[in-house]
């Protein structure tokens, strides 16, 4: 097998990277487009992940499932394309800015079952989105406080 430089392979391949729309730059923007997507998918069953907050950090760093909100999210050539490098719960906790409680409370067996509808998941999504823009509690105290 003959090795090519990265840029070669680019020009001999006419490789275009360039999207209808820019890349999704900051954390709402992804969000955003992970709900889109999920959106898409309507009413159907995505897979759960089985007891994410019983597992040791490591090990539910690297869980995943076929046909999940995570996978429909690493499915998306705009994502990747972005920086998402896989659909593990670590990956797509570390590149959407999520806390594990977040993300546990959006694929976790125990608040859905096996299967969560595509379209809650979406909700879900969007709730994530609503809450970023809302001050946290730490926020509203401190405003409390200033306003004396």
């Amino acid at each position: 097998m003959k090795h090519h430089a990265l840029q070669e392979i680019r020009t001999r391949a006419n490789v275009n990277l360039e999207y209808r729309h820019a890349l999704p730059a900051t954390r709402r923007d992804r969000l955003e487009r992970w709900a889109e997507l999920l959106e898409r998918r309507g009413q159907q069953a995505l897979s759960t992940l089985h007891e994410t907050e019983f597992q040791p950090a490591r090990e539910r760093a690297i869980m995943r499932a076929d046909d999940s909100p995570l996978s429909v999210a690493f499915a998306d050539p705009v994502l990747r394309a972005a920086g998402l490098n896989d659909d593990t719960y670590g990956e797509i906790k570390q590149f959407f800015g999520l806390s594990h409680n977040q993300l546990h409370k959006l694929v976790c067996y125990c608040h859905f079952g096996a299967t969560i509808n595509a379209s809650v998941a979406a909700h879900s999504v969007r709730a994530l989105i609503a809450a970023g823009d809302r001050p946290g509690i730490l926020a509203r105290l401190r405003g409390m406080f200033r306003d004396r």
